[in-house]
């Protein structure tokens, strides 16, 4: 057969395949049979190969699926397609890097409808199904009446004929007690609920014991279903509710005490999106543990023996005191507060119900002020539902005093439970206040999470500066930086993304009155229809000049402003949101003018371009200047 692969004459360039235009209503699976060969022993910066999903709309193609590790034979990949009303394209992209010797080819590429996980095992690539190897008990294709095949059975399921295939496991080679031979599925791609369901047979002389297991990533296995040690004689039809919210392997085992065991063999596994006890069940929506405290505790509470512990407030608009995370204007809660700054005070905020035996990723954001001894003024426990058991999983150590820091929790519990903050104080000289704003939870770890595939129109700036590039040309420049700005009394104590990490400013020292600075990005993808930009911007120092946006068409020389704001803002990092739309392709440029004083350090942080309108309007700070109003907090 033919294959293609990627022209190595053209050195540093990218090489893209796109699909035609393409349209599933249902649920589908795209298997690709590629290989990356190399004669280089190790590469710093190996050859890859990307697949990216073009969606009807977007402005930016999101990365499905990479792989960079080289292999001397053919390799699947099978990725899940969700079911969208939007027309997409799939985009294959060869990038050489620095390795000579590389080649990239692509065998085929096949879009079927169904589920990745399902598989008849008909066609020879079994679907991306791998059996892992032992030296003496392994899974074997069975069936497709070859004379000298070790066809075990009379029929298949499939096709009920001795043509069809299936797979199958036979102890005459086992040599050790409790041997075991593992089918190993596809990994998902997509999170995924309902009913797997699969037909077996079993012919036993001694006792076998058959399981599937779910593994995730971190390689932790979850029983969910076992052979009761009946015999079937003919295909027998097995139901399990399984669920995978984040990516998961099944894993079919057989394990044999004897040589005399007898076999089992599987066939035509399939998955339907209702649980098997015909519910709709509807998976667990981590959502309802998350809080941005805008409107008010959403799901979460406080115990009414402990007190008011925790309370909901908002800073009135001044520049000089640090507002919320959310958006610098809004709220947050504040425990500690001067009616509560008994000695050994405590507050607790407990979160709602979580279910048991799923991986959970916590973040949250908190700041201290006024603490002569952090540690411990904060801590995370889980209590389990019978409130007996109490865990803390985190406490605060040390952190940057009066920045909004983030903090990041991997838990796993059998049992349901519940998530809680606790703030105390031992004695009246430790008392501080202690801020909480935007707790969220996603399924997974965050190991897992952080792993996962970025999202193409978000910027954060912790590792490079995405799709911006500056344009200098005897003009300022921005920086990239962590930490606070080397002029004090202007400028951000830390970054937006994390409170530790990177941000982009610019530093007015370097700069004369006047002077511009441009961060121009890649020209992006036009679309029909609104688009929404969300960034933002921090302009603390008494010199402050101005910050700009500016929307740049394809074609056209000029400009056109979107955004703009003089002046000292805020002490707080603020939420900027900008609505625009551009039928050509376009370019955003973010303008920096430095103003009168060496106070005018500018900065910009977690920009996020999103199709569709804008959901929430901006507000917009007005501030006298005066700090009269210093102490001030509106409850």
């Amino acid at each position: 057969g033919h294959y293609i692969s990627v022209d190595t004459s053209y050195e540093g360039e990218k090489a893209v395949l796109s699909s035609p235009e393409l349209y599933t209503e249902e649920w589908s699976c795209v298997r690709l049979i590629y290989q990356i060969a190399t004669t280089s022993e190790t590469s710093p910066d190996p050859a890859r190969l990307n697949l990216y999903l073009r969606q009807e709309g977007e402005s930016f193609d999101r990365l499905l699926w990479s792989a960079k590790e080289p292999s001397d034979s053919w390799l699947i990949a099978s990725l899940d397609l969700m079911n969208s009303t939007k027309k997409y394209k799939i985009v294959l992209e060869g990038e050489m890097r620095q390795d000579k010797s590389a080649s990239v080819a692509v065998f085929e590429i096949k879009i079927t409808p169904g589920y990745c996980i399902e598989c008849d095992f008909e066609e020879n690539h079994l679907c991306g199904f791998v059996n892992r190897w032992n030296p003496n008990v392994n899974w074997f294709v069975g069936g497709g009446n070859i004379r000298n095949s070790q066809s075990i059975l009379p029929k298949d399921h499939t096709l009920n004929s001795e043509l069809g295939h299936y797979m199958y496991v036979d102890s005459v080679y086992v040599k050790h007690f409790q041997e075991v031979a593992q089918l190993i599925s596809p990994k998902t791609t997509a999170p995924m609920s309902g009913c797997l369901s699969f037909y077996y047979q079993l012919k036993q002389e001694s006792s076998i014991v058959f399981t599937v297991y779910l593994r995730d990533t971190s390689g932790f296995y979850e029983e969910i279903w076992k052979t009761d040690s009946a015999l079937s004689a003919d295909w027998a039809l097995a139901e399990v509710d399984f669920n995978a919210p984040y990516p998961m392997e099944v894993i079919f085992e057989v394990a044999f005490n004897s040589p005399k065991g007898g076999h089992v063999a599987l066939d035509d596994i399939s998955f339907s999106p209702v649980y098997c006890s015909n519910q709709t069940g509807t998976p667990f929506n981590p959502a309802v543990a998350g809080c941005n405290f805008e409107e008010d505790l959403c799901n979460f509470y406080q115990d009414h023996k402990d007190g008011p512990g925790w309370s909901r407030v908002k800073v009135k608009r001044n520049v000089y005191r640090t507002g919320d995370h959310t958006t610098g204007f809004g709220y947050y809660l504040l425990a500690n507060t001067k009616f509560t700054s008994q000695p050994e005070y405590i507050g607790r905020l407990y979160g709602p119900t979580l279910p048991g035996n799923l991986q959970f990723c916590l973040r949250f954001y908190y700041a201290l002020y006024g603490f002569f001894k952090m540690s411990g003024t904060l801590a995370v426990y889980i209590f389990e539902e019978n409130h007996v058991v109490q865990e803390k999983i985190w406490s605060v150590l040390e952190s940057p005093r009066g920045v909004w820091t983030q903090a990041e929790i991997s838990f796993k519990k059998p049992m349901p439970c519940k998530v809680v903050f606790v703030s105390w104080c031992k004695s009246f000289w430790d008392c501080g206040l202690v801020a909480l704003d935007d707790v969220s939870l996603s399924l997974g770890s965050c190991q897992a999470a952080d792993l996962l595939l970025p999202n193409p129109g978000e910027c954060t700036f912790e590792k490079d500066e995405c799709v911006f590039t500056q344009k200098k040309r005897g003009r300022g420049i921005w920086h990239r930086r962590r930490g606070p700005t080397p002029t004090s009394y202007t400028g951000p104590k830390g970054d937006h993304t994390t409170g530790v990490g990177y941000y982009m400013y610019i530093e007015a020292s370097n700069m004369v009155y006047g002077q511009r600075a441009y961060l121009v990005s890649k020209s992006l993808r036009g679309t029909s229809g609104k688009q929404c930009l969300t960034f933002f911007y921090h302009m603390y120092g008494a010199g402050t000049g101005l910050l700009s946006v500016y929307l740049k068409k394809e074609g056209d020389d000029e400009e056109i402003p979107l955004w703009r704001r003089t002046g000292e803002q805020s002490i707080s990092w603020l939420r900027g949101l900008i609505e625009y739309e551009s039928d050509r392709n376009y370019q955003i440029i973010f303008e920096a003018i430095r103003g009168m004083s060496m106070r005018s350090d500018t900065a910009i942080d977690d920009i996020l371009f999103q199709a569709g309108p804008c959901l929430e309007v901006e507000e917009i700070q007005f501030s006298s200047g005066y700090p009269d109003s210093l102490n001030e907090i509106e409850y």
